[in-house]
């Protein structure tokens, strides 16, 4: 099954059903008005929805006799999610931890080998997938992170990795916007990320990990995850490979401490792949590429001495998508332009 949520005049948007092959949607407010509606409901509420769903994919046209069925526009959606309980982004891919470290002179502890990293982000106001990223100044090293990220039924406080699987509802794809010019500074305080994790983005559609058949297996989705800088590939890295902790083993973690709503988003961090190589290979020389500047710019820093990749300028563009073994696009893709922010222009 298939999910969105397009704008309206709310802030948590309409929920709709959207066909497989991501070119029709239907509102369903007999079944929920809401995303979040329909998770805080998922187990009375998902027939009906799984219902609507394959009613759609069989005839479109004989279904927009009885029910207002649209043609699906991305343009026109919030991230499924326009703002949810919880934002909790683990870093998932090791790999991509220890050039950070690296890159910078330090040791990786052990640790990060056994014991996932994972940081709690702002979730009150999520950006729309096509939706500009709006930042005040470019020295703060804007980037993108191409993530996997899951949404969470309720999980009990201290369950298991081995009791989670039943609680992962729907699956999206994730643009973790960093400044990475403000995190040194802000990780020195001792007291985590905040200024440098602006507003993230999540794709058009969030999908039940039926959908992506064998490729979910073992919590994780073995398919490639591609992002395009300015519309030339940049890293097309499988998100089933090098991942060391699996999206049950994330749950887990987050929930080892407190309980986790409904609603819960939990991202894998960056998807980095080292591809048999050390530090993995850009696609210019044959590689998968990266998921993100900041790991270019730490390889040219150990092979090198200094990086050469500038980050994110105003006007630059990123997209990411997932497709399937077909090339069918999986959760359509998140496709957004960096832009100054001008106070004045975002007045209410």
């Amino acid at each position: 099954m298939k999910l969105a949520t397009l704008k309206n005049q709310t802030r948590d948007g309409m929920l709709v059903v959207v066909n497989r092959a991501l070119t029709h949607c239907v509102a369903v407010p007999d079944i929920a008005m809401t995303m979040q509606s329909a998770l805080d409901n998922w187990q009375q509420l998902s027939p009906a929805l799984s219902e609507v769903y394959q009613c759609l994919n069989q005839d479109v046209d004989g279904l927009s006799s009885h029910l207002s069925v649209k043609p699906f526009n991305p343009l026109e959606c919030e991230s499924p999610l326009p703002r949810a309980y919880q934002w909790a982004d683990g870093s998932a891919y090791v790999n991509h931890v220890e050039l950070v470290r690296k890159a910078r002179g330090a040791e990786m502890p052990e640790s990060f080998w056994s014991d996932p990293l994972m940081y709690q982000g702002g979730s009150d106001s999520f950006l729309g997938p096509c939706d500009d990223i709006p930042l005040a100044d470019e020295a703060w090293g804007i980037d993108f992170e191409a993530e996997v990220a899951i949404i969470t039924g309720d999980v009990a406080m201290g369950t298991s990795k081995h009791q989670v699987q039943d609680s992962i509802y729907l699956l999206m794809l994730v643009n973790d916007v960093s400044l990475r010019g403000l995190i040194p500074a802000e990780l020195a305080k001792g007291f985590g990320f905040f200024h440098s994790k602006p507003s993230s983005v999540f794709s058009p559609v969030a999908v039940t990990p039926d959908e992506l058949s064998a490729d979910w297996q073992g919590s994780k989705v073995s398919l490639p995850l591609h992002s395009y800088y300015n519309k030339a590939p940049f890293g097309c890295p499988n998100a089933g490979i090098d991942m060391t902790f699996d999206f049950a083993q994330l749950i887990a973690h987050a929930a080892k401490t407190r309980p986790l709503v409904a609603g819960t988003i939990i991202g894998s961090g960056t998807v980095s792949n080292k591809q048999g190589t050390e530090y993995g290979t850009a696609i210019s020389e044959g590689g998968v590429g990266y998921s993100c500047i900041a790991e270019v710019r730490m390889i040219e820093t150990i092979r090198d001495g200094s990086p050469s990749t500038p980050f994110m300028k105003f006007g630059d563009t990123v997209r990411i998508e997932m497709l399937d073994s077909q090339g069918v696009s999986i959760f359509g893709a998140i496709d957004q332009t960096v832009v100054q922010y001008h106070e004045a222009n975002h007045e209410s």
